[in-house]
């Protein structure tokens, strides 16, 4: 059911659970939640009312029902000396304005650092515009719903701490990750939108085309999570990571939450019996899924009903998750830690040649809506303009036990994933995209030298080539930060 953008975000409620516990840090009132290790996890309604733009294509669309909810849903974990909150969104991406808005309300509630929240979204591309990309604009007053939601879930997560164990493991689901990137026989790739013809590799190619030569890097099959539960047993929350772009396969301009949401509800099912158990939170965080969807391009195209085959991934997601946490040795107690900081990356402005170029071509477009990938691309060249020369990109690594997180702003290429597990010095690590703002896409320099849509000069990739090394060499500072 379709309601306003407003409802269940009650300004009231938000101000009576926010302000109750800055009363309690101020006044010196008890802390009645008890000693030790604690967690407590929360839910927030963001869907909107039908209408809004929704974000993830060329073109804007306008919402025209609501398939599935969108939430947020935040975990809050304790041990006596540290306090971490994690939270995801569900959102193609979120500006970096709206989660420092909500991380300086929620300090000033709860007393919990700026540093020590991370906050994501999870890239349904069905979900309201918050971020200006392509030709979708943020929905006017969605940037304070979001900021509000996540305030209230983050607050109420830590209201709502008790007594907790933890544990950490991973399961693997390589049969629905699959590189979109791949190389092809001469000749055969299209021009890019700037009249180029030097990509080497092409995204989301013609399925089963003998075209076809070879993907043009790796999958990460992990599925890596970390699990909560009540003293008692109960399952408390999980917050799973999975290279997968998202999925998609929606009927119309529907709203949904995309696989990110149906795992959550599978798995909610599988551990608790009840698929609408709100007292339970699952979370499935995306990772370093830049160039990842679950197509296999070598096979040609299957049938599948609307939302079929995301109910599948997420099945599957889920059922190896649920397998794996059968398995887990759960702790009374895990070291936490968090640090931030940032490196300067140089943007990839257009050239004087450049501007021209896309001036002529928008100047000479039939219609005030871009339609070809060269006008749309020519719009974007124009848009750049704008940008400083060069921007601060926020990092951040969290320690969960023997779990290190990187939590980074971009859109990350696999193989970037691949080397912050191979090279952490802790015992599982993974890295959570689209968190704590939005910056684009983060190929390597290799896969820069590739070309392709991901590194298509555009407001979706403007971070000079050299960022990712940048933002491999800070993680290693930033995971020793918080190795001890």
């Amino acid at each position: 059911m379709s309601h306003n953008i407003m409802d269940g975000l009650s300004r009231r409620a938000f101000l009576g659970v926010c302000g109750g516990l800055a009363a309690q840090r101020a006044f010196g009132m008890p802390d009645t939640t008890g000693p030790g290790f604690r967690a407590g996890a929360a839910i927030q309604d963001i869907t909107p009312e039908i209408g809004v733009s929704l974000a993830g294509h060329f073109r804007d669309r306008e919402a025209g029902h609501v398939h599935d909810p969108l939430y947020v849903r935040s975990l809050v974990l304790d041990d006596g000396v540290t306090t971490l909150a994690l939270t995801m969104v569900d959102s193609c991406m979120a500006p970096q304005s709206v989660f420092d808005a909500a991380k300086e309300r929620i300090h000033a509630a709860t007393g919990i650092p700026s540093a020590n929240m991370m906050m994501a979204a999870t890239h349904t591309h069905t979900a309201p515009t918050a971020v200006p990309i392509f030709q979708s604009e943020p929905v006017p007053g969605y940037d304070a719903v979001l900021t509000e939601a996540i305030s209230k879930a983050v607050c109420e997560a830590h209201a709502q701490r008790v007594p907790a164990q933890i544990a950490w493991g991973a399961g693997a689901v390589p049969e629905e990750v699959f590189n979109r990137r791949w190389f092809m026989k001469p000749g055969t790739i299209p021009a890019n939108p700037f009249g180029e013809t030097t990509d080497q590799v092409r995204m989301n190619p013609p399925r089963a085309s003998e075209d076809l030569i070879e993907p043009a890097g790796p999958t990460d099959p992990e599925i890596p999570f970390i699990a909560v539960r009540h003293a008692d047993g109960t399952p408390l929350a999980v917050l799973a990571n999975y290279a997968l772009h998202y999925v998609g396969g929606t009927e119309g301009a529907a709203i949904s939450a995309d696989y990110f949401g149906c795992f959550a509800r599978a798995l909610t099912k599988r551990l608790t019996q009840n698929p609408d158990n709100t007292a339970f939170v699952a979370m499935m965080s995306n990772g370093a899924s830049a160039d990842i969807n679950n197509i296999n391009f070598r096979e040609p195209a299957p049938s599948f009903a609307p939302y079929e085959k995301m109910n599948l991934v997420a099945e599957n997601a889920a059922r190896e998750v649920a397998r794996v946490y059968d398995q887990l040795t759960f702790h009374d107690t895990a070291s936490l830690a968090a640090c931030t900081d940032a490196i300067t990356a140089g943007v990839r402005h257009p050239s004087v040649a450049d501007i021209d170029r896309a001036q002529a071509i928008v100047d000479a477009a039939a219609q005030d809506v871009m339609q070809t990938a060269e006008e749309v691309y020519a719009r974007e060249t124009l848009l750049l303009q704008e940008y400083p020369e060069e921007i601060a990109v926020p990092l951040q690594a969290l320690r969960i036990g023997d779990v290190a997180i990187a939590a980074i702003p971009c859109e990350v290429f696999v193989e970037i994933g691949l080397h912050i597990k191979a090279t952490s010095p802790f015992p599982r690590a993974f890295p959570i995209a689209l968190a704590n703002g939005y910056n684009g896409y983060l190929p390597t320099a290799e896969q820069h030298a590739l070309g392709g849509y991901e590194t298509w000069r555009a407001r979706s990739s403007y971070l000079e080539v050299d960022a990712a090394q940048k933002i491999k060499a800070k993680f290693a500072a930033l995971f020793q930060q918080v190795h001890g």
